[in-house]
This record gives structure tokens, C-alpha cells and sequence, in this order.
């Protein structure tokens, strides 16, 4: 069962009240399934009630759920014969970033994304899903490779950040963030990023630039972190929640702002609580785009993604 968030214990209660009477009625064999069914209906209600009215906060938190899917998970249900690719050529492969090539229905992609961990001993060895320059580098090298061989490419969204260490900035790191963008920019093949979990700050940007941009309902998108920001402006991280408003990260926000093309639906409480009906949702939605993109030739390609970001901010 997935990890209950603060603002699920209403539900969790229920939950709790309904498996307790299953449990009661097997043991002494008394037939309490209209008891049941009232609570589950309840439950319904209540699960709806709640996630029909969550804060920018509470999007975040889900988000970042532990058992969100990642970038494995979505490869693993919608791309078939996927070959995993490491190594930017250059220094070394970036565990934070999974790359290759694999198909999506029927059509030859390639796939970069962030990667998570699901838990403690993952996230340290994906660093949490912080790229160093490699790991922008080797999404760099393959996105050329797509474009040589005329594969379309899908990006998944789902950092904290790049990674800040001493390291990683020796090794580059802001120039292999901005040379990813004017990669993307450039590249002469159909790109499609998926933000699925969380998005901030220059590591969710680097892989940004796509001719669509979606976003799973319960996503975050920004420059900078909640945490940050408050930390940067208000000097004080506790008012996270109070910058989570402020800084408008959620998936309505983005559209409304015109920078995410499309809001992809996920199962009631939660990409995590429905991992595959969450990725047929992703699919169907990614298929939609790409048959889009296809239609176009190189040029309109080229000149509809210069004008998507160049109208991007424009207040008029």
C-alpha cells in the first residue's frame, strides 16, 4: 500500500474502518457487505472532495511521493524493446539521467530521463536524481544520435535540481545545462518532454525544450524549488508551502501560463496509487503528440518551436 500523505488520513481512516470490517466479517462469518459498501462509497466521496481541492502545496508533496513511477517504471510499460545507452564520451555515464533507444508504438524513439530511486539505497545511488554535466552530456550525445537517425525524442522531467557540488560545477555544470537547451533548441527531430514528478531548477530545464510540453496532473514545474525559494527571498525554508503558492509550480499554473502544452489526467489519488492505468494515460497522450509532430515537416517543425518559446512571457 502506498505511503499516506498528511492530507490523506481522512481517507486512510476510512480505509482503516473498511478492511477492519472485511476482517471482522470473515472471522464470524456475519454478513456486513452493506455496512461496507456504505463506507467504500464514503471513502469515494471523500477521496474525490480532497483531490478536486488541493493547494500548490499538496501537489508538490505528491509529486514527490516516494512511490511515484519514475523514468524505469514509464520505459518499462509504454517503450518495448528498449536498449539502455551509457556514457556521454567525455568523462564518464551519469546514474541520475537513463538513456537509449527502444519503440513506442511501433515507431523507432529515443528516450532520455531524470531517474529516482524508490528508496534510500536507490536515491543515494541515482544521487536522488540530480545530473551532474555527464549526465546532460549523455542526453546531449544521444539526442544528436536521434536526430542522425531521424528518431523522435521523449523526455522525462523529474529532478529536485542539478546536481550543486564542487564536482560537478568543476566539471562544467552550467555550460552542459545551457548547451542541452541550445541542443534542443536546434535538433532537427520531433521532441516531446513529459514532466512526471517533480520539475526545478536548471536540471528539469535542461531537458525542457520540447516542441510539447506535457505534465501529469500532480507535477511540479519551476526554476527553483519551494524550499529555495523561501530560502533565497524570505531567508527561512519553513515557508515552503507559503512559496509554493507564490511561485504558481502546479500543472494548471504552467498551462494557464502558457509554457505546458497539455495536462495528462492520472488515476484518482495519485499516479502511484495506479502505476499502469497512469502510464496508459501517459501513453495515449504521448501518442496524440508525436502523430501531431509527424505531420509537420522539418521546417514548420523548426519554425513552430522557435515561436513556442519566443512567445513564452509574452504578457501582451
Amino acid at each position: 500500500m502506498a505511503a499516506t500523505l498528511e492530507f490523506e488520513k481522512p481517507i486512510q481512516e476510512l480505509e482503516n474502518k473498511i478492511n477492519e470490517l472485511r476482517s471482522f466479517s470473515r472471522d464470524k462469518g456475519i454478513d456486513l457487505s452493506n455496512e461496507i459498501t456504505t463506507l467504500e462509497k464514503r471513502a469515494m466521496e471523500v477521496r474525490e472532495s480532497i483531490y478536486s481541492n488541493l493547494n500548490s502545496w499538496q501537489h508538490v508533496l505528491i509529486s514527490r511521493h516516494p512511490e511515484r513511477p519514475n523514468t524505469y517504471d514509464y520505459i518499462n510499460y509504454i517503450i518495448k524493446d528498449f536498449i539502455e545507452l551509457h556514457g556521454d564520451r567525455c568523462f564518464g555515464d551519469d546514474p541520475a539521467v537513463v538513456g537509449g533507444i527502444g519503440r513506442f508504438n511501433s515507431r523507432a524513439v529515443t528516450v532520455i530521463g531524470h531517474l529516482k530511486g524508490k528508496n534510500t539505497k536507490e536515491n543515494l545511488a541515482r544521487n536522488f536524481g540530480m545530473a551532474h554535466p555527464e549526465g546532460f552530456r549523455k542526453g546531449m550525445r544521444l539526442m544528436k544520435q536521434a536526430e542522425k537517425f531521424k528518431r523522435p525524442v521523449i523526455c522525462f522531467i523529474d529532478t529536485p535540481g542539478a546536481n550543486p557540488g564542487i564536482g560537478a560545477e568543476e566539471r562544467g555544470q552550467f555550460e552542459a545545462i545551457a548547451r542541452s537547451i541550445l541542443t534542443m533548441a536546434a535538433l532537427k527531430t520531433p521532441i516531446i518532454t513529459v514532466v512526471i514528478g517533480e520539475g526545478a531548477s536548471g536540471g528539469a530545464l535542461a531537458f525542457g525544450v520540447g516542441d510539447r510540453i506535457l505534465m501529469q496532473e500532480h507535477t511540479i514545474y519551476s526554476v527553483i524549488s519551494p524550499e529555495g525559494y523561501a530560502s533565497i527571498l524570505w531567508k527561512d525554508s519553513s515557508r515552503a508551502r507559503e512559496a509554493a503558492e507564490a511561485i504558481r509550480i502546479t500543472a494548471s499554473d504552467i498551462l494557464d501560463l502558457g509554457v505546458a502544452d497539455k495536462i495528462i489526467p492520472e488515476p484518482l489519488g495519485g499516479a502511484h496509487r495506479d502505476p499502469k492505468a497512469a502510464a496508459d494515460l501517459l501513453g495515449e497522450a504521448l501518442a496524440d503528440s508525436l502523430d501531431e509532430l509527424l505531420e509537420l515537416s522539418l521546417e514548420d517543425l523548426m519554425s513552430c518551436r522557435y515561436e513556442k518559446f519566443r512567445t513564452i512571457g509574452n504578457l501582451k
